[in-house]
């Protein structure tokens, strides 16, 4: 009975030892992006030899799909059980494992990847216990896109002089929050109507609708907010007043010089095309006056010669 009684006593000692050491913690990690999952073991004179690390997922209900993640065996990694999907997509830290850091590398995260994982660390001296281990929670996020706010869109079918504005996003996690927000004076506003749609991978895309009363000086904005990212992305709408300022001014004589360069080429050709035409005639008239003397010296020549003496 002792020795059954003093086991009893052991293994209720090692559970103790192994919940006291049970750290959790908590990251998150961009979809696409490398994750950290850490496990630092502080202990001085570790010897790798006298080790063995495994990297698990901590639900249960995934022991017989993926038993394995990562395994470092007396200083060797150990991969012979590791899950086809982390396959080639987890490294350790090789100049810091002496150190204790048994920190685990993830690559290219993607959405099933959210999970807790465990990092147990065992001694192997004299028999195998656990000495060390912690979970950590590996939560994901993606950033939403640039949002497009369109508008203001006339009611027609309100008896109000009010519009609508519409803004979207996508393709992000987790759920957004939606802003509206007058710029005039910094106020919130309620929106309409706010949509939410999930796709397969995971993502949202959001779809929100303010109706306000039209004013001469609206300044609205719409604001995206991922809490877990701690992102926020806007678009902005602002009235443009109908006057003309100098922008438009300066448009016009721009447009006025041109007009005038314009004119000032049409006036250069015809200008050569005259100066052509006058050159033309006058070298014409020369021609025909010379044809017309030589014409008349010829007569006289042959006159000449019937009435002079035999």
């Amino acid at each position: 009975m002792k020795p059954r009684g003093y086991g009893f006593l052991l293994l209720l000692l090692h559970i103790l030892i192994v919940v006291v050491a049970l750290e959790k913690k908590n990251i998150t990690s961009k979809l696409g992006d490398n994750a950290t999952l850490s496990c630092i073991f502080k202990e001085n004179n570790l010897q790798l030899k006298n080790l063995r690390v495994y990297w698990q997922i901590a639900d249960d209900s995934y022991k017989e799909k993926c038993s394995v993640v990562h395994a470092l065996m007396s200083g060797q990694e150990d991969n012979r059980n590791q899950c086809i999907r982390f396959k080639d997509r987890t490294q350790l830290f090789w100049d810091r494992l002496e150190h204790g850091d048994f920190s685990l590398l993830l690559l290219n995260v993607s959405q099933h990847d959210r999970n807790t994982y465990k990092c147990i660390v065992q001694s192997t001296v004299e028999y195998s216990k656990v000495i060390y281990q912690t979970e950590v929670a590996l939560s994901l996020a993606v950033s939403y896109s640039q949002p497009i706010l369109s508008g203001p869109i006339k009611n027609n079918d309100s008896s109000g002089e009010e519009v609508t504005f519409n803004c979207r996003s996508g393709n992000g996690y987790p759920k957004p929050k939606v802003y509206w927000i007058n710029k005039v004076n910094n106020r919130h506003l309620n929106s309409s109507k706010t949509e939410i749609i999930s796709h397969e991978n995971g993502t949202f895309n959001v779809f929100s609708t303010l109706t306000v009363k039209a004013t001469s000086n609206m300044q609205i904005e719409c604001s995206i907010e991922n809490e877990m990212l701690q992102e926020n992305l806007s678009a902005n709408y602002t009235q443009q007043k109908k006057s003309s300022g100098p922008g438009t001014k300066s448009d016009e004589n721009l447009e006025k010089k041109g007009r005038g360069a314009q004119a000032a080429g049409i006036i250069g050709i015809v200008f050569v095309i005259g100066l052509l035409t006058g050159l033309i005639c006058w070298l014409w008239r020369r021609r025909s006056s010379n044809l017309v003397s030589y014409r008349g010296v010829q007569p006289r020549e042959d006159q000449g010669g019937l009435n002079s003496p035999v």
